[in-house]
């Protein structure tokens, strides 16, 4: 049951992770900035905070689906429709290149986190349609939010790893990039509902 339900969202998951986002600008610009050196506390800032903004929205969604079963049923609209939101601005999406890495601290990268709306809706529309419905069990939540950290940390790891490369290669194929990204989820979105 669980390795079902793990395996029912990666494909959003790693969508999720490997698109631009607030992680992956920042660790891009950090890297090709700082360099690794002194780029690495701002990775581990993030990983850090990701970790904990997984924890929480875990917590909260196991709690509020044990108080109001009707709950995870509302969210299941409510997550379907960010996901087709989020594949209508992917695909409209430009890349921007300007922002500033700002300051590597840990810090920084740590409290990006928790204003970062992305990684939020990911993890409340993993719990709340793909985990909570059919296991309301803690070693379920706690193998997903793990598998969750993975994959967002992988994802921003690969674009600060990757730098002007991956900026590069995907630039010249921007919109068919975003546009396959963007089909992809809508699919999502709808499966979640039928």
């Amino acid at each position: 049951m669980l390795t079902t339900i793990l395996i029912s969202y990666l494909p959003y998951a790693m969508i999720t992770a490997f698109t631009p986002g607030p992680n992956n600008i920042l660790a891009l610009n950090t890297m090709t900035s700082y360099g690794w050196k002194r780029g690495k506390p701002m990775i581990l800032g993030i990983a850090s905070g990701f970790t904990c903004v997984m924890v929480i929205c875990a917590a909260g969604c196991f709690g509020m689906a044990g108080v109001l079963p009707a709950f995870t049923s509302f969210m299941k609209y409510i997550g379907a429709a960010y996901l087709i939101w989020l594949a209508v601005h992917i695909v409209l999406s430009r890349q921007d290149n300007t922002e500033s890495g700002g300051k590597s601290s840990f810090w920084n990268g740590f409290l990006l986190q928790f204003m970062n709306v992305k990684i939020i809706l990911y993890a409340v529309t993993i719990y709340t349609c793909y985990v909570l419905p059919f296991s309301r069990s803690v070693p379920s939540l706690a193998a997903s939010a793990f598998l969750n950290t993975a994959v967002g940390i992988l994802g921003t790891l690969t674009w600060a790893m990757a730098g002007n490369a991956l900026q590069s290669g995907i630039g010249k194929h921007r919109k068919l990039f975003n546009w396959a990204m963007g089909i992809i989820l809508i699919w999502y979105g709808i499966k979640l509902v039928i």
